[in-house]
């Protein structure tokens, strides 16, 4: 079941070993003991490539009050080793820096100019008359900033960091065919701000990969920040002739996909395991914080005493057996695979009371380890598919999703929904009523000018007119505008791509459009007809898709052309600029599974994203006037 999460071919470990070797070097040229200031956004990332293995941090001292920032430990769960002489860890934070008897302290943070703030106010609070005195060092992710340096100019402390250099964290592994920028702004950025500095940072991403795998020798893409990030590709291969390598390449075709291609399919509600662990309690660096209740140990006789308050951090990724196999089945499909795997694992402990010779109680224990180990991650799951089960069969959660598929297979479109209106009046949160608003009006190729009028009219009386700004930001972005030119043309592309299958299997998918339940993900039906039987087909409706679509070939040096063998699958990388969700996952998971699909998907992205985290990263806040 797992045999994606591999990658066949691909083993993306040397790009973590590279990002860990740049790392190793920069440590060393901060000779003696070692503490780490960490900007807190960035610990999540750090710790999918580093661990405390790499990041010693001793016994005696954690961070601030005693919490050290929470990178994860070393997946072998060895021992860390003192090989960097890191001995503590801080979150970065205003005010005097914690005590610590070391030698450098050093700074790892992303080029703001907020934190720049906070930075400065930590070296000047510093005791110069301390001895010996302590070297400052900074090391910006995932690039040094000018304005940023210039700002510590004048503030005055910019003298005091030995070394100011910078560390290219442009694409973390976090699963065996998943990559991430973790690039917070980067739709905002692109399609709001006009600012392609992660375009820049996808390129560089890009560039990398190929210094590792290969030159990819097909390009193809669809959107102008595609157009962009394989223009900046090509030139870079001009400006760095030294980067032809001569490495077999091991992925055959690249395909960048503009988010703004397909805005429809992050605003509908996902209905995968992950997806909906995500939409509900959302997943941070493969983490998921969840309420403690369900997880407490029952004793008997105990009641419901001392019950731990903490939620339960949970990790989630193909390394746990179970979570691979069920995390891309929809919902409605979980429950059996742990009832099965209920009656297997009791009746491997059964096993035991069979168990008489000596050799047989040897087997028995020496499997009791991964036993353990199973029977744990089924408790965890259940756990976990009782909660999401509270939330999936309430009333409002139906409702919701009955309007959502009601939109996504053309029903009422083009009227004010008497849902969304009863939502408003009731005060539901503002983002449930963005994402049903803004599906509204992809789904309709835009809104009636008096029908878009009219929700603006109701959100901004009932929720507050500061949310005009945000209002503003959807418009701009794509999601929310009027319909122009009266032209709809969502029937057309639903039709011909096949978005929406009205027969859906949830238990035994046939096709992609079993992770919501009806729908097929745009994006992903783009790869998939991509593949087989190419975008000529398609071509009437890619052009009703913004921006432009485009082919790019890279020359290979002789002898390293493919030949491919009889039966071997082509491997391709597609790349989200702007983000993806779990769902859309998913389904280009299902695709390298085919039988007769012939092609591997490895996915890449500037950020995973749910409806939820997309609309809040468009969200601005008025801020009351000071006076």
């Amino acid at each position: 079941m797992a045999a994606h999460l591999s990658s066949g071919r691909v083993n993306l470990t040397a790009l973590r070993e590279a990002g860990r070797r740049e790392l190793r070097e920069f440590l060393d040229k901060c000779a003696g003991s070692k503490a780490i200031v960490w900007d807190e956004y960035l610990t999540g990332p750090f710790g999918l490539i580093a661990q405390y293995s790499l990041l010693k941090v001793s016994a005696a001292g954690p961070g601030v009050g005693g919490r050290a920032p929470a990178l994860p430990r070393s997946a072998d769960g060895r021992a860390p080793t003192q090989e960097h002489e890191v001995e503590k860890m801080f979150t970065l934070k205003p005010g005097r820096l914690p005590p610590a008897d070391v030698k450098n302290i050093i700074f790892f943070v992303r080029p703001k100019l907020e934190l720049m703030d906070i930075i400065t106010d930590n070296v000047l609070r510093e005791d110069r008359g301390r001895s010996p005195q302590r070297d400052f060092h900074i090391l910006f992710v995932p690039r040094r900033s000018l304005l940023c340096e210039q700002w510590l100019k004048e503030q005055g402390v910019l003298g005091s960091f030995i070394h100011r250099e910078q560390y290219s964290l442009d694409l973390i592994p976090f699963d065996g065919d998943l990559l991430s920028m973790e690039s917070e702004s980067a739709f905002k950025e692109c399609y709001l701000e006009s600012d392609q500095t992660s375009l820049y940072h996808a390129a560089k991403g890009l560039m990398t990969l190929q210094a590792l795998y290969g030159t990819i020798p097909q390009i193809f893409g669809k959107g102008d920040c595609a157009r962009h990030v394989a223009n900046m590709m090509i030139r870079m291969k001009r400006e760095f002739p030294g980067s032809q390598n001569s490495i077999f390449p091991v992925f055959d075709t690249l395909l960048l996909l503009d988010r703004n291609v397909d805005l429809l399919t992050p605003l509908a509600t996902q209905l995968t395991y992950e997806g909906l662990i995500d939409e509900i309690y959302g997943i941070q660096n493969t983490y998921v914080k969840l309420p403690p209740e369900k997880f407490a140990p029952k004793k008997q006789g105990e009641g419901g005493k001392d019950l731990p308050t903490e939620p339960k951090k949970l990790q989630l990724n193909s390394a746990e057996e179970l979570y691979a196999e069920i995390r891309d089945k929809n919902f409605n499909a979980v429950g059996s695979v742990l009832s099965k795997k209920a009656k297997i694992i009791s009746a491997a402990f059964e096993e035991r009371h069979h168990a008489k010779t000596v050799g047989e109680i040897k087997q028995f224990v020496s499997q009791l380890p991964h036993m353990q180990a199973a029977r744990s991650s089924l408790a965890n799951h259940t756990s976990i598919a009782e909660l999401i089960k509270d939330i999936t069969t309430s009333e409002d959660f139906f409702d919701n999703l009955t309007v959502e598929q009601e939109f996504m297979s053309g029903i009422d479109t083009d009227k004010v929904n008497n849902y969304i209106e009863d939502c408003i009046a009731q005060k539901h949160p503002l983002i449930k009523i963005l994402r049903l608003v803004c599906l509204q009006s992809v789904c309709n190729s835009g809104l009636k000018q008096k029908v878009l009028d009219h929700y603006k009219r109701e959100i901004l009386q009932t929720y507050g007119y500061e949310h005009i700004l945000t209002l503003n930001n959807l418009e701009k972005a794509g999601l929310l505008k009027a319909q122009t030119g009266g032209r709809n043309n969502y029937p057309t592309i639903r039709k011909t791509l096949r978005l929406w299958m009205d027969d859906v299997n949830e238990q035994n998918p046939n096709d992609i459009s079993y992770v919501y339940s009806g729908y097929a993900p745009l994006s992903v039906r783009l790869a998939q007809l991509l593949a087989r039987p190419g975008w000529r087909s398609i071509e009437e409706v890619l052009k009703m898709l913004p921006g432009p679509h485009f082919e790019e070939r890279q020359q290979l040096p002789t002898g390293l052309q493919k030949k491919r063998q009889h039966g071997e699958n082509r491997v391709t990388l597609v790349f989200f600029l702007g983000g993806v969700t779990y769902a859309e996952i998913a389904a280009l998971r299902f695709l390298s599974q085919m039988e007769d699909g012939g092609t591997e998907y490895i996915i890449a992205t500037t950020k995973l994203i749910n409806g939820t985290t997309w609309i809040k990263s468009l969200m601005e806040k008025l801020e009351p006037a000071p006076f």
